[in-house]
């Protein structure tokens, strides 16, 4: 199993029109095969500068590859990722 999450900051302020774009678009991403456990996240604490997190888990490196080929997620790339996100952090996990 990969744990799949990314931490990330819009350029856009909070309870704007853009960032309820973004939060609904990126929704749609659990809708591709093989993501589970889907989750939009907010940052509550105030102890680093992100505000965001997307979480989602593939049964293997197969399924992770698929989705992020997938053109929903390649779409998702380049008509929000790109122009909504100033900076962000990927981490993706296999427990020991």
């Amino acid at each position: 199993m990969i744990h799949h999450s990314v931490i990330l900051k819009l350029k856009y302020p909070k309870g704007s029109s853009e960032e309820t774009r973004f939060i609904e678009a990126a929704a749609k991403l659990s809708e591709i095969p093989g993501v589970q456990n889907f989750k939009v996240l907010k940052q509550v604490s105030p102890k680093n500068q992100f505000d965001y997190g997307l979480s989602m888990d593939f049964n293997n490196q197969e399924a992770y590859d698929a989705y992020s080929a997938h053109a929903d997620h390649v779409a998702f790339i380049e008509q929000f990722w790109l122009e909504y996100v100033t900076d962000f952090l990927e981490i993706d996990y296999v427990a020991y």
